[in-house]
């Protein structure tokens, strides 16, 4: 007995260390690695990439209350959680400016502190102003930043200090990190030299490949792999599907040549089970007949035009409008998939509890649902696929090459496109699990489907956008050498990084042991300059009372 306490005291303590270990690491460059250590315990996962510094990283990303997802990042060595958003491309920070309810909710760029790294743009008189599509705002001046995520790092980065803003922030996350392009971006019309951070990583090279990528989940397991794929997800990298970016004309004389705008590619068909329907795109014309999806980890929802909405929705019986905002409900035990598909035609399928939002308070039988129908808009991007899509597969965002290779989006289905539906169990038991009933009653008649006039198409059609165009400006530095190209994808050329790794235990009957763990976020104080203590520490909930419990097991042990 004193032999096997004497062996569960070592495996458990050597666990806590590694554990320990490994969340230090968390935001770290971490290939694709198998560490060894001693005969009873081995991690499969995470070590530092010490041949190629900052050129690939992966960090933990998790949600908020509201759906958001974020990361933690380094602005002048202070720690802030920051929203993940593919559909802006700036970023900025609340700071202690700023006095608003608002922003003193969260925690604060300080002005005070003398970042050694902090560089003022026209003695902090070059202003921004940056308006998001759901009327919410922010404002400030413009100025430069040492900037760190998942440990790969941009010196002199341009970012917004906002000193207004009326954008509700929870859960301590205080600002937003655009992914877009440069040419959606205040902050580079504003400034000299102002690339946002991802175009930054590209054009200055600092990565092993203009990329990233995002694994979405409902807990704190997601990742975002700068430079890299994580491979702990894409099992099977021949299953991604390949989608150039949708390029655009100039807005007025903004420029004159055409180039890319936002993260959106060509979607060639939607489906509620085998029942098909081809989109109908509000401007044919600029887009080839192509109806163009936006994909957005900025937005929780899912939208499209209410031509398509509509024809989506009839595949649903007893389902019907609900507001005047585009909401639709359909009955609870709704059993079906919907699916969408882009480019080779691949369906990419969402089960209900994907898109099923939750029963109506008023109306228990009947649940509220994604897609909402929104009207047309100038752009001319029918489709907003936000969270809810995203969830249900791996994104890999590959920037571009000047001269050399166009934008392209990577897809990697999570779900089983071959599985059989859920059953209204499951749902029932998402809805539980996750207080889903929406406070509300639904109208008892049947509202009509509203009408639009279509607004004129905001872009400059007299400088046309050819699909798959490869622009000489704007993207990666041509020093790159392309894996993307058009007619032919080397995929597995691209870095690889792990966001999981696998502890392996001999237990007393011989038998190997497997438990798999995520990266977690380290414990960091948030707003917090190196040096100051006026902010308490925020823990990554668990961690220490799981290690605690684990020795106490030990212990426990080596007394019987």
């Amino acid at each position: 007995m004193i032999r096997l306490a004497t062996v569960v005291l070592f495996l458990v303590l050597n666990f806590a260390l590694q554990f320990k270990e490994a969340l230090a690491a968390s935001t770290y460059n971490l290939p694709a690695t198998f560490l060894q250590d001693g005969p009873a315990s081995a991690l499969v996962g995470q070590a530092s990439n010490l041949t190629a510094l900052n050129a690939f990283g992966i960090s933990p990303v998790s949600i908020a209350t509201d759906g958001t997802y974020y990361v933690v990042l380094q602005a002048g060595q202070i720690s802030f959680r920051a929203a993940l958003d593919t559909g802006s491309a700036d970023f900025w920070l609340t700071s202690t400016e700023c006095t608003n309810s608002t922003c003193m909710s969260v925690p604060r760029y300080p002005l005070t502190y003398a970042s050694p790294t902090f560089v003022s743009i026209n003695n902090n008189q070059t202003t921004f102003t940056i308006d998001y599509a759901d009327g919410t705002g922010a404002s400030g001046f413009i100025a430069r930043e040492t900037v760190e995520v998942a440990n790969v790092t941009v010196a002199n980065q341009a970012f917004g200090v906002v000193t207004d803003s009326n954008i509700t922030l929870v859960n301590e996350v205080s600002g937003i990190l655009g992914l877009g392009f440069s040419r959606l971006s205040e902050i580079s019309a504003s400034a000299v030299n102002a690339t946002p951070f991802f175009s930054t990583l590209a054009q200055q090279g600092i990565l092993d490949y203009p990329i990233f990528g995002l694994s979405l989940t409902r807990n704190a397991t997601g990742t975002f792999a700068l430079g890299a794929i994580d491979v702990s997800v894409v099992q099977n990298i021949s299953q991604i599907v390949w989608n150039d970016v949708v390029p655009f004309s100039p807005i007025g004389t903004q420029t004159n040549t055409s180039g890319y705008f936002y993260w959106a590619i060509r979607m060639s068909g939607f489906a509620v089970n085998d029942t098909q329907y081809v989109p109908q795109p509000t401007y044919p014309g600029p887009s080839d007949n192509s109806s163009i999806a936006l994909l957005d980890i900025g937005t929780p929802g899912l939208y499209g035009p209410y031509q398509d909405v509509t024809r989506l929705y009839s595949s649903f019986p007893s389902s019907r409008l609900v507001d005047e905002s585009g909401q639709w409900a359909i009955p609870c035990d709704s059993s079906a998939t919907v699916s969408f598909s882009f480019g080779d035609g691949t369906m990419f399928v969402l089960e209900p509890t994907d898109y099923i939002i939750g029963p109506a308070e008023g109306n228990p039988d009947l649940c509220l649902s994604w897609p909402k129908a929104a009207p047309p808009s100038a752009d001319g991007v029918d489709w907003l696929l936000g969270t809810p899509f995203l969830r249900t597969v791996y994104s890999i965002w590959s920037y571009g090459i000047d001269y050399q290779e166009p934008p392209m989006i990577g897809l990697y289905p999570c779900n089983n496109a071959s599985a059989p539906v859920q059953p209204f169990s499951v749902v029932e038991s998402a809805f539980a699990s996750e207080s889903a009933t929406i406070a509300t009653t639904l109208p008892n008649f049947i509202l009509s489907t509203p009408t639009y006039t279509t607004p004129s198409y905001a872009f400059n059609t007299s400088v046309p956008a050819v699909y798959g165009e490869i622009v000489p400006s704007e993207l990666a530095t041509s020093t790159y050498s392309p894996l993307m190209g058009t007619l032919a994808v080397n995929a597995t050329a691209l870095p690889q990084v792990t966001g999981a790794y696998t502890l392996f235990v001999t237990n007393s009957n011989g038998a190997v042991v497997t438990s798999t763990s995520h990266i977690s976020q380290a414990s960091v104080a948030l707003g917090v300059p190196p040096g100051w203590s006026n902010a308490a520490s925020r823990s990554v909930p668990g961690v220490g009372l799981a290690i605690s419990m684990l020795i106490t097991l030990a212990i426990s042990t080596w007394m019987i």
